[in-house]
Parts: C-alpha cells; sequence; structure tokens
C-alpha cells in the first residue's frame, strides 16, 4: 500500500458534528503543531445552524510558511458518518483515514491508508458521563495522532492546563482521554503513518492568533473608549476580544470602575448611530459588522461623510448577496463601502492582509478619521478574522501619541474673529472641529446632514452645495497621500505582466508565485492596502503591460473600482476570481494565470473549482 511520506508539510481535515465540542478539540491540535516550531494555518468550516450539520475543520501545516488553503487531504479524521462519503473522496491517493472502529466501515478505496480507533468504546469504559463521553472521544483522537505524528504528548497536555487553569476540574478528565488516545495508537500502531511532525524553530517569534483578536486588542491601543454594536457573524468575536481586553486593562486603577462603554444596540442603525454620536462628543468609538449591516448603515455612513464625523468601521466581509452565506468567506463588500450612500460619496478604506496588519490597521484608523474628520473602513473577510495564522508578534511603542487632527481649544477659538465649521483654511480640504462645550460663546455649530455653507448654515444654494463637495473630494485626494502604500514587488526578470492583489488573499500569493516559476512565468506584484489609491498604484498600473487582478468575490469589484478610478482600459485588467466561499488556492490561482497566457483566456466568471 502506497504511503504519503512527508515532514511538517501537510493537510489534515477533522470531520465532526456541529456541536459535539470538537472545534475545541481540533485548534488545539493545531497549537501543538504550532508549539512545536512549525507554522499552521487552521480553517474552521462550519454550518450557520447551532448543532448537527457536519462542520469541519482543516489545518494546512507547512514549514516552508504557506499558510493559504490547499486542495486535496493528506490526513482524514473521520467522525461523522454522514459526511463520510464526501470526506474519502477529498483524501489523496495514499493518505490516512483515521475513524471510530466502533462500528466497522469500509470505505471502498483501495489505494488509502484506514486507522481504526475503537473511540466510543474506550471512552464507554472510561467515562461514565455521556456528555463526557461525547466530549472527551475529540481529545482522544488528539491523543492518537500525537503517537501517530511523533508530537511530544506534554506539549499537548501543557495546552489544556493552560485552557483550563480557570477551570482546574478540567484538566484531569482531558488529559486522561488524551493519554487513553495516546496509549491505544502507541501499542495498536506501529510505522503506520509516514506523515510525521519534527520539532522545527519555524515558529520563533511568531504568535497563533486570529485577525478579530488582532482588531480588537487594535481598538483598545488605538484609544477607543466607546464600542456600539449588533451581533453579526463574522464580526462578533472582534467585539467580544474587545470587551475581553478592555476588562483586563481598561479599569481604574483603585475603583477598578469601567474607563470604557460597549453598548450592544437594538439593531445596525442604532449601533452606528451611537457610535458617530460618542465620536462627535470626542470620544474614539466605534462599530463592527459584516455586509447586511453595511447595508443597513448606508444612510449613516452617508451622514458621517457629510456633517464630517469621524467614524471608525469594521466590516468582516462574508458571503452574499443577501443573508447568503453567512458562514463562509468572500471579498463581497469592496464596491459597496467605498461608496457606501447614496450622492457622491467616497470613503477611506484600510486592506488588512494578515493579524499583524488587523492589530496595526486599526490603530492607524482611529488617527486617520480624526484627521480626516470621515468614516474610515476596515475590510477584514471571515477567513482572516476569525480563523487562526501564524502572525508576526505586535509592535507598540509608549512613544506613540495620537493624532486628533484638527480640533480647536479654548485658546484657538478666543483668537477667531468667527468659527467657520467647513472653512478650508490650509487647502488639503480638511476644516478645523470643536468638541462640545469647549467655549462658553464661541465654537458652536449646527451639525447637519442637509446641504449647508461654510459655517454651517443650511443653504439651498447649488453653487455653495457644489463647492462644498469640491472640497470633499479635495479632502479625499489629500487621503490618498495618508493612507498605507501598497506593498510592491518587482521580479527579477522586469515582467511586462503584473498580480493585483489584496486582504486574505495575500496567505495564497508566494505559492502561486513558486508554481508559476517553475512553469516559467514570471510576474511582479502589489498588494493593495488601502483605498483612495496611492500614486504607487497608478505607476505599478502603468508600467505592466497585463495585469491580473485576484478577487474573491464574483463580479471583480476591485477591477471595477480601479477601473472607475483610473480611467484604466478593461483588457489591461483580467480578472482570476472565486466566490465558492472557501479561501481561495495558490493552484487555482497559479491554474488560471497560466490557462491565460497559454492561449485559452479566461472567462468573465470563474467559480473556484
Amino acid at each position: 500500500m502506497k504511503k504519503i511520506e512527508s515532514i511538517n508539510e501537510f493537510v489534515i481535515k477533522f470531520a465532526n458534528i456541529n456541536g459535539s465540542g470538537s472545534a475545541s478539540a481540533n485548534q488545539l491540535f493545531a497549537k501543538g503543531v504550532f508549539r512545536s516550531g512549525v507554522p499552521v494555518s487552521p480553517k474552521n468550516i462550519f454550518p450557520s445552524n447551532i448543532q448537527g450539520l457536519p462542520t469541519w475543520f482543516e489545518v494546512r501545516v507547512s514549514e516552508k510558511g504557506y499558510q493559504g488553503r490547499r486542495d486535496g487531504v493528506d490526513i482524514a479524521v473521520l467522525m461523522n458518518p454522514q459526511s463520510y462519503t464526501q470526506d474519502i473522496e477529498e483524501l489523496n491517493p495514499g493518505g490516512y483515514a483515521l475513524y471510530d472502529s466502533s462500528w466497522k466501515k469500509d470505505f471502498g478505496r483501495t489505494d488509502i491508508n484506514v486507522i481504526g480507533i475503537p473511540l466510543t468504546k474506550l471512552c464507554i469504559e472510561e467515562f461514565s458521563s455521556p456528555k463526557q463521553r461525547l466530549l472527551f472521544k475529540n481529545v482522544a483522537y488528539i491523543g492518537a495522532l500525537s503517537s501517530i505524528l511523533d508530537i511530544k504528548i506534554d506539549v499537548f497536555e501543557c495546552l489544556i492546563s493552560e485552557q483550563f487553569q480557570s477551570k482546574e476540574k478540567l484538566i484531569e478528565p482531558n488529559v486522561r482521554a488524551l493519554r487513553m488516545g495516546f496509549a491505544y495508537a502507541k501499542q495498536n500502531f506501529k510505522d503506520i503513518c509516514s506523515i510525521k511532525v519534527k520539532e522545527s524553530n519555524k515558529t520563533d517569534n511568531l504568535i497563533l492568533t486570529s485577525g478579530n483578536n488582532a482588531s480588537g486588542l487594535g481598538c483598545l491601543y488605538g484609544g477607543a473608549t466607546v464600542c456600539s454594536w449588533y451581533p453579526i457573524t463574522p464580526s462578533t468575536s472582534l467585539i467580544e476580544s474587545f470587551t475581553e481586553y478592555c476588562d483586563k486593562l481598561r479599569k481604574e486603577e483603585n475603583s477598578h470602575k469601567n474607563k470604557f462603554a460597549i453598548i450592544q444596540a437594538e439593531d445596525e442603525l442604532s449601533a452606528i448611530g451611537i457610535a458617530i454620536g460618542a465620536n462627535w462628543n470626542g470620544a474614539r468609538a466605534f462599530t463592527a459588522t459584516s455586509g447586511p449591516g453595511i447595508s443597513l448603515m448606508s444612510e449613516f455612513i452617508g451622514l458621517a461623510y457629510f456633517a464630517e464625523v469621524p467614524l471608525v468601521l469594521f466590516d468582516v466581509q462574508r458571503g452574499g448577496p443577501s443573508t447568503g452565506m453567512p458562514t463562509r468567506t468572500q471579498q463581497s463588500d469592496i464596491l459597496s463601502c467605498a461608496y457606501a450612500s447614496h450622492g457622491d460619496t467616497k470613503h477611506i478604506l484600510l486592506i488588512p492582509s494578515n493579524p499583524k496588519e488587523c492589530f496595526d490597521f486599526a490603530i492607524e484608523a482611529f488617527d486617520l478619521a480624526d484627521k480626516l474628520q470621515t468614516p474610515v473602513i476596515v475590510l477584514s473577510d471571515l477567513d482572516l478574522g476569525m480563523n487562526s495564522w501564524s502572525s508576526e508578534e505586535f509592535v507598540w511603542s509608549d512613544m506613540k501619541r495620537y493624532d486628533r487632527g484638527k480640533v480647536l481649544t479654548t485658546e484657538d477659538l478666543d483668537n477667531l474673529d468667527q468659527f467657520g465649521r467647513y472653512l478650508d483654511l490650509d487647502g488639503d480640504g480638511i476644516p478645523y472641529r470643536t468638541y462640545p462645550g469647549t467655549h462658553p460663546e464661541k465654537g458652536a455649530f449646527f451639525t447637519r446632514g442637509t446641504s449647508h455653507d461654510e459655517y454651517a448654515k443650511y443653504t439651498e444654494d447649488g453653487d455653495i452645495n457644489a463647492e462644498n463637495l469640491s472640497r470633499l473630494l479635495k479632502k479625499y485626494q489629500t487621503a490618498s497621500e495618508l493612507v498605507p502604500r501598497p506593498i510592491v514587488n518587482l521580479n527579477k526578470k522586469k515582467s511586462a505582466m503584473g498580480l493585483i492583489y489584496f486582504g486574505s488573499t495575500d496567505a495564497s500569493i508566494q505559492e502561486t508565485l513558486d508554481l508559476l516559476e517553475e512553469q516559467e512565468i514570471a510576474l511582479d506584484t502589489m498588494r493593495l492596502r488601502s483605498f483612495p489609491f496611492n500614486l504607487e498604484v497608478w505607476e505599478f498600473v502603468e508600467e505592466h503591460d497585463l495585469l491580473f487582478i485576484v478577487e474573491q468575490n464574483r463580479d471583480g469589484q476591485m477591477r471595477t473600482l480601479l477601473m472607475a478610478e483610473g480611467g484604466i482600459i478593461p483588457d489591461k485588467l483580467v480578472s482570476v476570481l472565486c466566490f465558492n466561499g472557501q479561501p481561495i488556492t495558490a493552484d487555482f490561482i497559479s491554474n488560471k494565470i497560466s490557462a491565460h497566457l497559454s492561449g485559452n483566456p479566461l472567462k468573465k466568471v470563474a467559480i473556484g473549482k
């Protein structure tokens, strides 16, 4: 029987039943490999119901550092008979299928290696509680994998102790279940698997965390004291992280009173309205949502834009349209965020690609919102937000000072004859503002979303309104010089072709380039990190004859945005599109590009298969 042989390079997929407590055990496996010094990229693939339906958890193990999802499975842990057929089909020839052999099963494939462990029977013998039998079956197969893959069991024991340090009663039974699975595999299997995890040092100076956790921490370090939100997958965990960090780090030293306010509103409209009001009063406030929430919040986003009130909004994107696929990933809201609301509006977008950028951009978003007096939308997605990533450590300097922008003090107002809220005194499109109550007599104005003149007075004079809109466009141009620059990498072969990408797609790009290099295809690359586009973006476009744009949506929204903003001819921009709800793979990208260059032009629509 052929066996896949590999050290520190494989994909393992756990197939479970949603609601069975498997996710924490599968995450335990990923953490154990990471603690062994090998980078991992876990993906929790779960349904939008509460329990009962199939759920999966993929872990890509790659000492090379590849974090993008990969097609095909090398090890399948089969714990759900409902999905046996599908799960077995995904297993590569020579791969390994580990299953609960309390009920014997013939999978009908002669090209795979079946590893049967009677997990249910073992748990019945070891534990008396039906609930424990169900839960600890998951921990038992982690113990078996520890033996089969040569991962030191004490790594997992240490992780269990850390996980349940506040619930010490749970440590002993979890460790017992772990050792039970380990002992069975050790006694019954010898050289059954040729895939191994060998200790390495590739995770030195790395952390394992999610984008939402990083964003929540970034909001705290960015000075946010007010958060208003309404629950929606996949942004809820961002708020939960912010709450957890505030409870630990934002309390009065002596009284332990909260120095923050977190408000669960009755809907998305209330959530963004509260955030706008708090920012207008001088706090740093934010909200978080996903695509359906952006749709509901659009009118308020327009108000913040035209009244020029700072606002930070996190959009953790998911599949659409409408409710779409709430637990699948997509880059689906680019256009709806860039031009949110009606009329002539353009908004600042920050697009992180990894947890470190989620942390950094969260901090930067508050400075930009204050400086530009406008909404700033941080565009993440479900894959980046909810899944764990091997990430660079976060960096913070105590020398950092927040940039609150053009805010007039009492002394400033004393020296003014008349305060004009929307006067452009510096030629950058950004007016001066005041906090409520700054001065007993001066600095007050009426904040309105209707047409107004430079002194915030209502007017229906079309010429005055046009001048105001032109000033706002000037501010937008100023923003293009302040937002994060793209990351450009030029191939040594000085290619006339380029690859444009953004967000979580970054995880698959280096592997894509390696695959294309094997075919002697050389591409320059540019990772977009913000909107409005910097001058460097347009220079990259101008310097290349053909550009592939990789996106995880159906309609090529970033391509449309580039054409709309830069007047680029369509034939120069070739879309590589994946929108099946799964993170895009390097194989998919490289195959589409090579097919196009070999005389099989990409069709307008590609679904990722």
